[in-house]
């Protein structure tokens, strides 16, 4: 395929396009890159210039699909790089987006989500975007995470912040706010932990911060370890792995209860977009501050001796975690 680019055009070659990636639609190798460059501008705004897992599924959405989270052998010269650090510490090159021609050579690799750490490559250590998971548990919808998103939405205005909502591609919601780069990970972990607390205070009923299953009960849990080192959620404008290929989709606040997740997929999203354009265009006018949320995280270790909350297994055990169970979690 011949992609236009900043530095001219790119010749990127895609090995059996005709192969079928969405069984149920239909789609193949070839409809996946066409669409990524049907979306290149909005989605470039996305991840351009993050380190940037590529979730692939070389055997298309039945098959078994793996995240690279090192820049595969064999990539064109082109395709820029960025050094993230682990959790364990170990160091790795990821591959970080820079034009139009680089989605589609990784399309070409079965490369469906886009996975950005929310960082830019000047400084993979300090996250300009706070990420809020809204992940709807078994008896919850995407109906149930749209209410939940309303009480977020009050939240952090009232913390003088300003978030932008997609829908994920899935049932669940997330929602975005640009920061400066002042703080780490484990600060702004802790202030996603404040708003969802402050979250769940208000819709008990609603929505849960309780990071065992079997505690959530028929609640929206909002994800506060996807603020974590090397957690990441689908970009803008991802393809999913699902059946229907549907896609993640900016929305405005207005629209996010209007619609339904199967609404937006690889060949809807083009027309919605060029029907009502990107209502992520704005992310990047304004960065805040975090210092409210965090103030409120200490005031709730002060008042309510509510500190930190447990990391995922896989991660060393961190300053002032909980014990690693379900008692020690609660």
């Amino acid at each position: 395929m011949r992609v236009d680019g900043p530095e001219g055009p790119r010749t990127v070659r895609l090995s059996n396009p005709d192969k079928v990636y969405f069984p149920e639609r239909g789609f193949t190798k070839r409809q996946v890159a066409e669409y990524y460059l049907a979306v290149a501008e909005p989605l470039l705004r996305a991840i351009g210039g993050r380190p940037t897992t590529l979730k692939r599924f070389p055997g298309g959405v039945t098959g078994e699909p793996f995240y690279a989270k090192r820049v595969p052998k064999g990539a064109p010269s082109w395709v820029r790089t960025a050094e993230v650090a682990f959790p364990s510490g170990r160091k790795a090159l990821q591959v970080c987006p820079s034009e139009p021609a680089v989605l589609v050579w990784a399309a070409g690799l079965g490369t469906l989500d886009f996975h950005p750490w929310p960082v830019r490559a000047a400084d993979t250590d300090h996250p300009d975007e706070l990420r809020v998971d809204l992940d709807p548990q078994p008896g919850t919808d995407y109906a149930d995470a749209a209410r939940v998103a309303g009480v977020l939405r009050e939240v952090l205005a009232e913390a003088g912040l300003t978030g932008f909502p997609k829908t994920s591609g899935g049932r669940g919601i997330h929602v975005l706010v640009r920061i400066r780069p002042r703080w780490d990970f484990v600060q702004v972990r802790r202030a996603v932990i404040a708003l969802a607390r402050e979250v769940q205070r208000r819709v008990p009923n609603l929505a849960t911060v309780d990071w065992w299953k079997v505690d959530r009960g028929q609640r929206v849990f909002l994800d506060f370890n996807q603020a974590a080192r090397d957690r990441t959620i689908a970009s803008a404008w991802s393809v999913r792995g699902t059946p229907r290929a549907t896609v993640s989709t900016p929305l405005t606040w207005d629209q996010l209860p209007e619609v339904e997740p199967d609404d937006f997929d690889l060949s809807t999203a083009p027309d919605w977009l060029a029907e009502h354009g990107d209502p992520h265009r704005a992310l990047d006018d304004r960065s805040h501050d975090i210092d409210a949320l965090l103030d409120w995280f200490a005031r709730d270790e002060r008042d309510r001796g509510l500190g930190e909350l447990p990391y995922p297994p896989d991660y060393p055990k961190m300053p002032g975690e909980p014990t690693r169970s379900r008692k020690g979690g609660k």
